[in-house]
Parts: structure tokens; sequence; C-alpha cells
């Protein structure tokens, strides 16, 4: 790209760098994971300021496009995995779809006492025995997810059994019982610190929060948050309507 030449036609010369990088990007050039020139090398490619390449790379970093790592330099963002919003599925197969090594660490697995407030939540006596299981969930080695569950033992008495590194969780309860209805609500955070290690994210770095309740009959089933790094991963879905004015899960 020779130097820009502005006139009235032409849109501003930070969008022109951000646009000579897509292209780049876009006809597979630079790959993800890919480190593209220093700031001061595309200002002498270019022939613009720094304050123009700076302001580009600002922009595509905050689009998600790049990644800027502090003494190592810019790169192409590997695209964050979606997750599927309003269905259960094991994450192992939606790692293993998109062609990820999955693999999982058991931080906890035991029996504890509800404490008021979860049995509340879960329509359960206080101090009731629920089973308490955290898994740390890994993309190629990279932690991905943080699953902080809460389930009712007769709904699965066998659950402390279970090798959940040879079975997800959710694969193992779905195919002993049935879900009759679920519940989710997302919301942004900044994670506790023993959250924070497990993940081996920084202090600064969100986390989308997806709390879910499952019913089997007219029981509620399983409490659970997943924490995912916003930087890792997203949520997505779509809604079907089943009948006039009704919303169905998919």
């Amino acid at each position: 790209m020779g130097k820009p030449v502005q006139n009235i036609t032409e849109p501003p010369l930070y969008q022109q760098v951000k646009d000579y990088i897509l292209d780049r990007i876009n006809s597979n050039s630079l790959l993800p994971g890919m480190r593209i020139e220093s700031e001061a090398e595309l200002v002498a490619a270019l022939n613009v300021s720094r304050m123009t390449v700076n302001r580009a790379l600002r922009e595509l970093t905050a689009e998600g496009r790049l990644s800027r790592r502090q003494g190592q330099g810019t790169f192409v963002a590997v695209r964050k995995p979606q997750a599927a919003l309003f269905t259960i599925q094991s994450i192992a197969d939606e790692i293993r779809a998109r062609g990820g090594c999955y693999s999982c660490v058991i931080h906890l697995l035991e029996e504890e006492k509800a404490r008021p407030s979860l049995a509340a939540a879960m329509e359960l006596a206080p101090y009731a025995p629920v089973f308490h299981a955290i898994i740390i969930h890994k993309e190629d080695d990279v932690p991905i997810q943080l699953a902080c569950r809460y389930i009712r033992p007769e709904i699965a008495p066998h659950f402390l059994e279970q090798d959940f590194t040879q079975v997800t969780v959710s694969e193992y309860l779905l195919s002993i019982a049935p879900v009759a209805a679920i519940e989710h609500v997302v919301e942004a955070l900044i994670p506790e610190p023993w959250i924070r290690d497990l993940l081996e994210i920084n202090s600064a770095e969100p986390c989308l929060a997806l709390h879910r309740k499952t019913w089997v009959g007219n029981r509620i089933a399983t409490s659970s948050t997943f924490y995912s790094p916003g930087s890792r991963y997203t949520l997505g879905g779509r809604f079907t309507p089943t009948s006039p004015g009704g919303i169905g899960v998919m």
C-alpha cells in the first residue's frame, strides 16, 4: 500500500490503515495468531503518522480483530468460540466440533450441606444434602469455562461415582434424567480471585456468567453457574416461535 492521499471522497487515514489490515486478514495473508507489523513498521510502510496507526490498531483491537500483548506486539485475534445459549449441550462436543482438543480438570466433587440461600434457590430444606462439582473445561489446554454445579442427589444418586474426565456432567445428567424446563440468566462480571486463578486470567479480565437452573418433572434438579473469560468465549442462540406469541427453546 502506497502513501494514502486523502481527498473528499476517501475515508479517513486511520480507516484506510484499518482496511489495509482487514484486507490482509480476510484474504488469509494474515492468519489467526500471527503477529502483525509494529507501529513503527506500519508508519514507515504506509507513510502515515504514528497517531494514525495507533488509532487504527486500538479500534481493531476493540472490535476483536486484533489482540495486543504487552511487550510482545500485536496479533491477529483468534475468533472466540460461541456456546449455545438456549440448549444444554456438552462443551466437549462443542470443542471437538470446531476441531479443538477437549480436556478438563476436576477441582471439586463432593457432597455438601446446602446453605440457606442455595437451599431456597433449589427449593430444598436448609442444609439438605447437595452434590457440588467444580470443573475447569479446556480447549487446546487453555481454560475456557469454569462450571460450578449443584445437583439434587435424588435426581442423580450415583453422581459422585462418575469419572467426569471421560463423560461430561451434561452428558451424564441428560442420559439419566430428561429435562422438563431450563432457566438461563447471563451477566457480565469480574469474577472472584479463586475463579480467576482457576481460569488463569488477570484481575481486569471480565467473565460472562451463565446461571442455569434445570427442572426434572416439577423439581429443580440443578443450579449451576458457568464462568467464561470474555476474551475466550461468547454465548449465542436463536429463538424459534412454537406457537403464536410463544418462544421455543432450540
